[in-house]
């Protein structure tokens, strides 16, 4: 394993104004986002739809780091036969792979999920890295309700996480590890704090157990929020402390980046979120975005499948590109989001 490489290309990832862009929907997700703008999900359409924000220009060199693709993605064409790799790569950012094959029930453990995806994962990291893939992500997802969630449940994801780190790097591929505590509940924003501390404590102890070099790797993380449905809600101040006070007790300091996850906020609160955390400043890794659907709901919108709507549609990506990117510098202000095309 060389770790320098790897230490290089996590730190490309989380340069300075730039952050990942998750288009790694799978096809059963992405028909949601496409049936709420009216567009059938055929292959061909999520082609094209994917293609017009690896093609914008402005957002993808300037604001864009790296890319995450799923599977389906990575193996496909543009419509004049160049591959979508090859355009992330001219763009100037790194091509990804989702890695995990979605979630099944835990036994013994009601309610709650397990990661899967290890069967076979060497070869397959194998055959991404020959398409062009320089980074995987792997994705666990912790509830938070009455009686969860279980010691269990935390341990069995963050093994994992763990397993399938150790995995990319011996395959030179760079693994972003995202366990996710959801913010689906009616939690304050204390109880929060609490899981996603369990949460990063036994992912990193965990990552130690399997030799993970922490240099080569990007985490992504929730922030610190409180559910949906409680009645408490945050300010963007108290969400960014509360993150980062758990994040300097929880990450070492040898990880090059953390790139956040939306989780299901707004567009605009995911941006506010992280322009205040890096406002705070003193931290000893980078502080970006991994967005999916805060990065892409507006320009979905904007394209609704029809090729003339195009360029409207890369306006749109730009515009949220560009305010993660100051976000990302802790130089957001909410007046800025007036001037989206």
């Amino acid at each position: 394993m060389k770790l320098a490489d790897l230490h290089k290309v996590a730190l490309t990832m989380v340069a300075p104004g730039k952050g990942i862009l998750a288009a790694d929907e799978s096809t059963g997700t992405i028909k949601k986002r496409f049936d709420a703008i009216n567009v059938e999900s055929t292959e061909q359409n999520r082609r094209d739809y994917r293609e017009m924000l690896f093609r914008s220009g402005e957002a993808m060199s300037r604001y864009i780091s790296g890319v995450i693709l799923y599977d389906e993605t990575i193996w496909q064409d543009g419509k004049d036969g160049t591959p979508l790799v090859k355009l992330i790569e001219q763009s100037g950012a790194i091509p990804g792979i989702k890695v995990d094959e979605g979630t099944q029930g835990l036994p013994n453990c009601p309610g709650e999920l397990v990661t899967v995806g290890l069967d076979k994962l060497a070869e397959r990291l194998r055959k991404y890295y020959d398409r062009g893939a320089r980074f995987a992500k792997w994705r666990a997802v912790i509830d938070i309700g009455g009686a969860v969630p279980s010691m269990t449940a935390i341990h069995v994801n963050a093994h994992a996480l763990a397993r399938y780190a150790a995995l990319c790097q011996a395959a030179q591929i760079v693994p972003i590890v995202e366990p996710e505590v959801l913010m689906d509940g009616d939690h304050d924003i204390e109880r929060c704090y609490e899981v996603t501390q369990r949460v990063l404590n036994k992912t990193f102890q965990e990552l130690r157990i399997q030799r993970v070099a922490l240099e080569g790797m990007v985490l992504k993380p929730n922030m610190v929020v409180p559910g949906k449905k409680s009645a408490k809600q945050a300010s963007v101040d108290e969400v960014a402390e509360r993150t980062i006070h758990l994040l300097k007790a929880c990450v070492p300091a040898a990880v090059p980046g953390i790139a956040f996850l939306s989780g299901g906020q707004s567009d605009q609160d995911a941006t506010a979120h992280l322009s205040a955390m890096n406002g705070i400043g003193g931290l000893p890794w980078s502080l970006t975005f991994s967005y999916g659907r805060a990065l892409q709901a507006a320009p979905q919108k904007a394209w609704s499948g029809k090729p003339e709507n195009v360029a409207a549609g890369q306006r749109a990506f730009t515009h949220r590109a560009q305010m993660n990117s100051l976000a990302s510098k802790g130089e957001w202000q909410a007046e800025m989001e007036k001037k989206a095309a």
